[in-house]
C-alpha cells in the first residue's frame, strides 16, 4: 500500500491540464444537444408542436397519434446528430439516475434493417428494474416497472444516446422514483398559489416553483483516490490526521482557481451548456480543493433533472482530467463539508416573483402573503423538512462548524422581522381605522427599501430568506434536489390552501379582503414566531434556546426519518394526492435501508483497512524500531536505555494503539452482527446508528495517532496534506 501511495504521488507530479476546446460564444452552442422548442418547431408539424406545448404548459394529455408524430420528429433530429440508441432516463430511489439503452435499428426481411422509433417507445417502456428499491411495494419476482415520458422536461443527447426524461412507477401505479411525486407537488402548488394570487391579480392563472441549486464538491487526483480504498468504496476518508495547514487561513475561499481545476470546469461547463444547463457561476469554496458551481434559476422539475445530469457529467469528465469528484457531504474530517443549497421561489405567468416585493402596497401585501405562508409552512412541518435532508453522509455535516444545525429554523433578517412584528402590533382583532390602514400601508410600502439594506445571508441558518427567495441550505451535496422540493412544495401548498380558507371565512363574515388577509397574516406571524431565529446557529446557546422554544434537535437520520410516517405527514401527502399510505411507508423503509447499508459498508471498510493495512504497517515499523533498539543494546550494553528512550516509548505507544484498534474493531464487528440480526428496518438502522457508528470515531482516533508515529515512507494511505493541497 505504501508503494501504491508513493507511485500515486509520483504520478501526480506529472499531471498537466487537459487542453479544452474553445467553442466560442455560448450563444452559438447553448442547448444544441437538447430537443427544445426550437428543435421541436423544426422537426414537428405545427399542430403537433402546439399540442406538445399545451401538454407542457397546461398539463393536458397527449394521445397516441401525437406521440407517434413526436417520436418521428425526435428520431429524425437524433439521427441527424449521429445517435444510435435511445433510453428512458429516470430517477429511482437509489438517489442516482438510471437508463437502459435500446437501438433505433429494427431488423426487417432479406437481412436488412431500418431505424425505428414509435410513439409507444417514446411514451412508455418496461425496464426489468426488479432490483431497484421498492420498500415492499412489489415482490422480487414481480419485475414489472414502467417508465413513462415526461414531456415537460426536454429530451437530450449524451454521446450517441437519446435520453428521454421519464417517471418510474410500479405495475400497480405506485411511484418508485423522485420525479413523479415532484410533478404532483408542482401541480398542487400551481393551483393553490394561483388561487391565492387571484386576491391580488386576476391575471395570475399559473404559478411555477423555481429552483436555483448551488453544487459544492471536492476534487482529488485520480491516482490518490485509487490509493484510498475508503474513498473508492464510501466516498469519504474514514482515517486521516488533520494536516498542519487546513482551511484556517481562509486563503482558498474565492481564491484563484488552480489551472487543472479550471480546465476541468471549462470542460464540464461546455458540455453542460450544450445540454441547456445554464451553469454560470464557479468559484473556490472554503476548504482546500473544494469548489462550487451554480446555474441560473429554472423551473423546479427541469432544475432537478439538470442537477442530476450535471453530477453525472462531472464524474465522467473528471476522469478525462485525471480527477475524481467527491460529492460526499463530509469527505475529509476537520474541514468544511459540502452542501447543495436549494434556492426556492415561485413565479407567475405574469412574469412576477411572488417572493419579491413590488412598488406598491398592494404588490407588497402579495409578497407578505406568500412570504408569511412559507414561514408558517416550515413551522408546521419542521420535522418533515429535517427528514428531507436526512442521510448517512449529511449526519457527518449538519451541526459542524460549516453547515446549518439539525434544528430547523428560518432566518429573515432583523429588519424584515421588525416589519412582521409591527404588522402584528398594528393589526387589531377589530376593523382598522383609516389612519391605521394608511400607516400600515406606508410601512408595507417600505419593504423594497428595507431589503436593499438587508440582503446579507445567515450562513448558519438551514432555511434563510435571501432577498427574493428562500435558501434551503441544509440539503446534502449528494442528494437529489427533488426530495427537498417535494417537501417545500407540499408544505407550502397545504399552507396556502389553509390560508385561502381562513381569508374566505372572514370575508364571508363581512370583512373586506385586505382586512381579512392582514388578520390572517397576523395570526400566522404570531403562531410561527418560534421558528424564526436571527442569531448564530453554530452556537451552543442556540441549542438551549431552541429547546426552550420547543424546537426539535434530531441529530441522526433514523430518528429524523420518523417524520415521514407521522400522522401529520401522512395527512399532508394523502390529502394532496402526492403519496398514498403504501408509498409513504415504502419510502420510509427504503431510506432506512439505505442508511443501514451505507453505515454497514463504512464499518466493513474501517475493519478491513485497520486490520489488513494499518496494523500490519504499524507492526512492520515497530519491528524496525525494535531492531534499532537491539542494535543499540549490543553496542552500548546496559546504557542503551538512555539512548533509546524515544524508540522504546514509540514502540510502547504503537503497541497500545494496535491493541485498542484491534479490540475496538472486534467490538464493532460484534455490534454489526447483532444489528444484522434485526429484521425491523427502523430498529436495525437505530442499532447501527447507536451501537456501531460510535466505534468509527474511536477507531479513527487510534489510527490517526498511529499516522503520527509511523514513518511517512511506511504509511500506506495518501495523507490529507497530499490530497487537499495537490495542484
Amino acid at each position: 500500500m505504501a508503494i501504491l501511495r508513493f507511485k500515486a504521488l509520483e504520478e501526480l507530479h506529472t499531471r498537466t491540464p487537459v487542453v479544452v476546446e474553445n467553442l466560442g460564444k455560448v450563444s452559438g452552442f447553448y442547448g444544441e444537444n437538447v430537443f427544445n422548442r426550437d428543435r421541436m418547431r423544426e422537426y414537428l408539424q405545427e399542430d403537433v408542436f402546439e399540442k406538445v406545448m399545451a401538454a407542457v404548459e397546461q398539463g393536458t394529455q397527449l394521445d397516441r397519434k401525437i406521440a407517434d408524430s413526436v417520436a418521428t420528429g425526435m428520431k429524425a433530429w437524433a439521427l441527424s446528430k449521429g445517435v444510435s440508441h435511445y433510453t428512458h432516463w429516470f430517477q429511482p430511489l437509489t438517489g442516482t439516475t438510471a437508463e437502459k439503452h435500446d437501438g433505433f435499428f429494427m431488423p426487417v426481411e432479406n437481412g436488412r434493417a431500418i431505424e425505428a422509433f414509435e410513439g409507444k417507445q417514446l411514451i412508455q417502456q418496461e425496464p426489468d428494474a426488479s432490483s431497484f428499491p421498492n420498500g415492499g411495494i412489489r415482490n422480487t419476482f414481480e419485475a414489472r416497472g414502467y417508465s413513462a415520458w415526461d414531456p415537460s422536461s426536454p429530451a437530450f443527447i449524451i454521446g450517441a444516446t437519446l435520453c428521454i426524461p421519464t417517471i418510474f412507477i410500479s405495475y400497480t401505479g405506485e411511484a418508485l422514483d423522485y420525479k413523479s411525486p415532484l410533478l404532483k407537488t408542482l401541480t398542487a402548488l400551481d393551483k393553490a398559489a394561483a388561487d391565492v394570487g387571484q386576491y391580488f391579480d386576476k391575471n395570475i392563472t399559473k404559478v411555477t416553483a423555481t429552483l436555483g441549486w448551488e453544487q459544492e464538491y471536492f476534487l482529488v487526483d485520480e491516482a490518490l483516490y485509487n490509493a484510498r480504498p475508503d474513498l473508492v468504496l464510501t466516498g469519504r476518508t474514514v482515517f486521516g490526521h488533520s494536516p498542519a495547514k487546513g482551511q484556517q487561513l481562509e486563503d482558498h475561499y474565492f481564491g484563484s482557481i488552480p489551472e487543472r481545476a479550471m480546465s476541468f470546469m471549462r470542460d464540464f461547463e461546455n458540455e453542460s451548456l450544450r445540454l441547456g444547463i445554464p451553469v454560470r457561476t464557479r468559484h473556490n469554496e472554503v476548504a482546500p480543493n473544494q469548489f462550487e458551481c451554480a446555474p441560473v434559476f429554472e423551473e423546479a422539475n427541469i432544475a432537478v433533472d439538470h442537477n442530476l445530469l450535471l453530477m453525472d457529467l462531472m464524474e465522467k469528465i473528471a476522469r478525462k482530467h485525471n480527477f475524481r469528484v467527491l460529492f460526499h457531504e463530509k469527505p475529509y474530517a476537520g474541514v468544511n463539508g459540502s452542501g447543495k443549497h436549494n434556492n426556492w421561489s415561485m413565479g407567475t405567468n405574469t412574469g412576477k416573483n411572488l417572493l419579491s416585493p413590488g412598488n406598491t402596497p398592494k404588490t407588497n401585501l402579495q409578497f407578505l402573503t406568500f412570504f408569511v405562508n412559507t414561514i408558517k409552512a416550515v413551522y408546521e412541518h419542521d420535522d418533515l423538512f429535517r427528514a428531507s435532508i436526512a442521510s448517512a453522509g449529511n449526519d457527518h455535516r449538519l451541526g459542524a462548524n460549516e453547515a446549518p444545525p439539525a434544528i430547523i429554523s428560518v432566518f429573515l433578517g432583523s429588519q424584515l422581522s421588525v416589519v412582521l412584528d409591527e404588522l402584528v402590533s398594528k393589526v387589531k382583532a377589530g376593523k382598522l381605522s383609516p389612519e391605521e390602514k394608511t400607516n400600515l400601508k406606508l410601512n408595507i410600502g417600505k419593504i423594497p427599501e428595507i431589503l436593499l439594506d438587508n440582503t446579507d445571508r445567515n450562513r448558519t441558518s438551514p432555511f434563510a430568506f435571501t432577498g427574493n427567495k428562500f435558501e434551503f441550505r441544509a440539503v446534502g451535496s449528494s442528494a437529489n434536489c427533488a426530495q427537498a422540493m417535494i417537501t417545500i412544495n407540499s408544505a407550502v401548498t397545504a399552507q396556502l390552501i389553509e390560508f385561502k380558507q381562513d381569508v374566505d371565512a372572514l370575508i364571508s363574515k363581512g370583512d373586506k379582503k385586505d382586512d381579512a388577509i392582514l388578520k390572517v397574516l397576523k395570526k400566522y406571524i404570531e403562531v410561527s414566531a418560534r421558528i424564526r431565529f436571527e442569531g448564530n446557529g453554530y452556537g451552543d446557546e442556540w441549542v438551549v434556546e431552541a429547546e426552550k422554544r420547543g424546537l426539535k434537535n434530531i441529530k441522526t437520520t433514523p430518528l429524523a426519518l420518523d417524520a415521514l410516517v407521522s400522522k401529520k405527514t401522512s395527512a399532508l401527502w394523502t390529502s394532496l394526492g402526492i403519496f398514498n399510505e403504501r408509498e409513504i411507508h415504502a419510502r420510509h423503509d427504503i431510506y432506512l435501508e439505505n442508511y443501514t447499508k451505507k453505515v454497514q459498508i463504512e464499518g466493513r471498510v474501517i475493519g478491513d483497512l485497520a486490520l489488513n493495512h494499518i496494523i500490519p504497517t504499524a507492526f512492520e515499523y515497530q519491528s524496525k524500531l525494535i531492531t534499532n533498539v537491539t542494535g543499540l543494546k549490543e553496542l552500548y550494553g546496559a546504557d542503551y536505555k538512555k539512548l533509546a528512550v524515544v524508540q522504546l516509548s514509540t514502540i510502547e505507544q504503537i503497541s497500545e494503539h494496535i491493541s485498542k484498534i484491534s479490540s475496538k474493531v472486534n467490538a464493532m464487528t460484534e455490534a454489526r452482527k447483532k444489528a444484522n440480526g434485526l429484521s425491523d428496518a427502523r430498529k436495525q438502522a437505530i442499532e447501527y446508528c447507536d451501537k456501531v457508528v460510535p466505534y468509527f470515531d474511536e477507531i479513527r482516533y487510534e489510527v490517526d495517532k498511529l499516522e503520527l508515529l509511523v514513518s511517512d515512507e511506511a504509511w500506506p494511505l495518501p495523507k490529507y496534506r497530499e490530497m487537499l493541497f495537490h495542484r
